[in-house]
């Protein structure tokens, strides 16, 4: 028998050739399975626990600014008013939060609804708009605000002009559609959801690698794969094979439920509180965010997976893992709640916590380049997690049996001397 050339070819796959192969038939198997219809009534449980936690969303009106009472007033009007409000505050609990927007010279105008909208006014935070003069207050913003506000600001008038308890005055309306706080406590509550939303699909997604490993890992098929292709090939085919699957099952939930919430009559995109980058760019923001979190998160577990031989042992270890990641959704969710503070930035560079904050962000604000920023961070952190963890699942499964690897090459190869010597 002729000694094998060195520069002949094994004919062994690449290692992302392997991992195509190892992804196609994971994804297949898995697909046509019957166990994937019970996989996508799963998140019947889950959306259970989100509706009777959806009171929690009112929570997060209560971190917003307080809503603000902008003046474009002249300027004695704007003193006098501000002095009534320092005066009465101690007093009076439901007075707004008064801030200068304009001060108007003598016969100057402005229009009350523009500075309403104009978001780079004091934070856009803005709720209403009183303009006219302090004998003559006119409330601008929306009607159910500019209501609520008017006695406040006929009391603050009556201080302001010096007139007697038994004499407001009166105060004019002009009601506007929306302003700019409620858009904003609007976008508050759309990042909340996304990142519930977020972290529910990806902790009910992600366990499903550890399943799929621990049932190879019994039946000594990830040792066959081993002995055809890279374990490298392995790990990173599997690990895009379950995200594949994900997507699927979760083209099928938002297909159903949002077929059966248009036939209902339900809301519609348009009438939910718009995300600060729009609804298109937001969606599919989510969608990366969401991979970029799920391949995170599913190399940790292929990794636990690989340490663990059965189910019981599958459970010790990825306790620790998952409640890491309630800690992590409770960091972003408190980060959200602190925007532009370093608590925020800390969210966005910590790998696990960056898909959360910056699907927040996307919510409440319209800037595009941090999202490139962060997702080629990401995307490294991806790359790097991946490959510390394939490594570690080369060597954890190699090992698996009971004299591992090594013991069986030993046997194989005693097999073909015995073979040889009959």
């Amino acid at each position: 028998m002729s000694a094998p050339n060195p520069t002949q070819r094994t004919g062994r796959l690449s290692t992302l050739a392997a991992a195509f192969v190892i992804a196609r038939r994971d994804f297949v198997a898995i697909l046509w399975s019957r166990s994937f219809i019970f996989f996508l009534l799963g998140p019947l449980f889950p959306l259970i626990v989100g509706g009777l936690a959806g009171g929690v969303g009112s929570e997060i009106r209560h971190s917003a600014e307080r809503p603000q009472l902008g003046m474009v007033l002249a300027g004695d009007d704007i003193d006098a008013l501000l002095t009534a409000q320092k005066a009465l505050a101690p007093h009076l609990d439901s007075l707004p939060e008064l801030v200068v927007v304009r001060r108007l010279k003598p016969g100057e105008s402005a229009d009350p609804a523009a500075a309403l909208h104009d978001t780079g006014t004091n934070g856009g935070n803005l709720a209403a708009i009183l303009s006219g003069s302090a004998a003559h207050p006119v409330l601008t913003g929306p009607k159910g605000r500019i209501i609520d506000w008017q006695g406040s600001v006929s009391i603050l008038s009556a201080r302001a002009t010096g007139h007697g308890p038994d004499a407001f005055p009166q105060v004019a309306l002009a009601p506007t559609a929306t302003s700019t706080a409620d858009q904003a406590t609007g976008r508050l509550v759309t990042a909340q959801g996304a990142q519930t939303l977020l972290f529910l699909l990806i902790m009910l997604l992600a366990g499903m690698v550890l399943s799929n490993l621990v049932e190879e890992k019994g039946n000594k098929i990830i040792e066959v794969l081993a002995a055809a292709i890279p374990m490298d090939a392995v790990f990173l085919g599997k690990l895009f094979a379950m995200l594949a699957v994900s997507l699927v099952g979760i083209s099928v939930w938002a297909a159903t439920i949002g077929g059966v919430h248009l036939i209902g009559g339900g809301q519609t995109l348009q009438s939910l509180p718009t995300p600060a980058v729009g609804w298109p760019l937001f969606v599919a923001l989510g969608i990366v965010y969401f991979s970029m979190g799920y391949l995170l998160l599913g190399s940790v577990f292929l990794t636990v997976g690989s340490m663990a031989s059965t189910v019981r042992e599958v459970q010790t270890l990825s306790m620790p893992v998952t409640m890491m990641q309630l800690l992590v959704f409770f960091f972003a969710t408190y980060a959200m709640a602190h925007q532009g503070t370093p608590t925020e930035y800390a969210a966005i560079a910590f790998p696990f916590s960056s898909p959360f904050t910056m699907l927040a962000r996307a919510a409440i604000h319209g800037e595009i380049w941090p999202h490139l920023a962060a997702l080629g961070w990401q995307v490294l952190c991806v790359a790097v997690f991946v490959r510390g963890g394939a490594h570690i699942f080369r060597r954890r499964v190699m090992q698996s049996g009971p004299q591992g690897a090594r013991g069986q090459k030993r046997r194989l190869w005693s097999i073909l001397r015995g073979r040889q010597a009959g």
